[in-house]
């Protein structure tokens, strides 16, 4: 185990992200990320893939989504299935029973309203079937390049221990982030931040004797690590 570093100093985006991305390149990718570099990146795609992971470990929900979008890669083709289809093809991801109608239900809207497109709009994004701000804001940030954060779990988790910022859900660390995080880090920091989170910065043990932002790093809630 590693000791603690004799001064911490102050976390700076510009010099720790740049550090994780090059700890990150043997692990998998973020699943939203990986499927709009295979050419799933439409706004719908990219909110049905994160629909379909919510509760649900991404390397079940990448083989959810593409099994989906081999049937139904566009809302027009999902409308086409049956809301029994939709359920059994994405019976891998959890609460498949509920997402599968509210699928089907946002397939429909955009048909009938957006003329088949989903478009790059917050306000439409939320106020569909079910839609929270983590899945708008990343449909919108990896489909659209809209600035926006996607705050998951572990974003909530590696930001809190950091330091970065102090807050008890997720939705309180967006906050906090879009009032301090730099605008040009903010569709990377969950690309970063989910195998970071998953790989290095785990939520047990974290990996703390070979994370390369360690002295940046205030261990905010670690009581043991690796």
């Amino acid at each position: 185990m590693a000791s603690q570093p004799a001064e911490r100093i102050p976390f700076e985006p510009e010099v720790a992200f740049p550090k994780i991305e090059a700890a990150i390149a043997p692990y998998p990718k973020a699943m939203l990320f990986q499927l709009a570099e295979e050419g799933h990146d439409s706004a719908f795609e990219q909110l049905v893939a994160c629909i379909i992971s919510i509760r649900t470990y991404d390397e079940v929900s990448y083989g959810v989504a593409k099994r989906l979008f081999e049937a139904a890669p566009t809302p027009a083709a999902m409308v086409n299935l049956s809301i029994e289809e939709i359920d059994e093809m994405i019976s891998g991801s959890t609460f498949h029973g509920a997402k599968a109608p509210q699928l089907h239900a946002i397939a429909r809207q955009v048909v009938e309203e957006f003329d088949g497109v989903l478009p790059c709009d917050l306000e439409t994004l939320l106020a569909m079937k079910g839609v929270g701000p983590k899945c708008a804001h990343l449909a919108l940030g990896i489909a659209c390049g809209e600035p926006f954060i996607g705050v998951d779990i572990h974003v909530h988790r590696v930001t809190n221990r950091w330091g970065y910022v102090e807050a008890k859900t997720p939705e309180k660390s967006l906050v906090q982030l879009e009032k301090k995080l730099p605008r040009e880090y903010w569709i990377d920091i969950n690309r970063l931040l989910v195998p970071f989170g998953k790989h290095i910065c785990t939520g047990n043990l974290p990996r703390c004797s070979t994370c390369p932002v360690w002295e940046m790093c205030q261990q905010v809630g670690v009581e043991k690590h690796r």
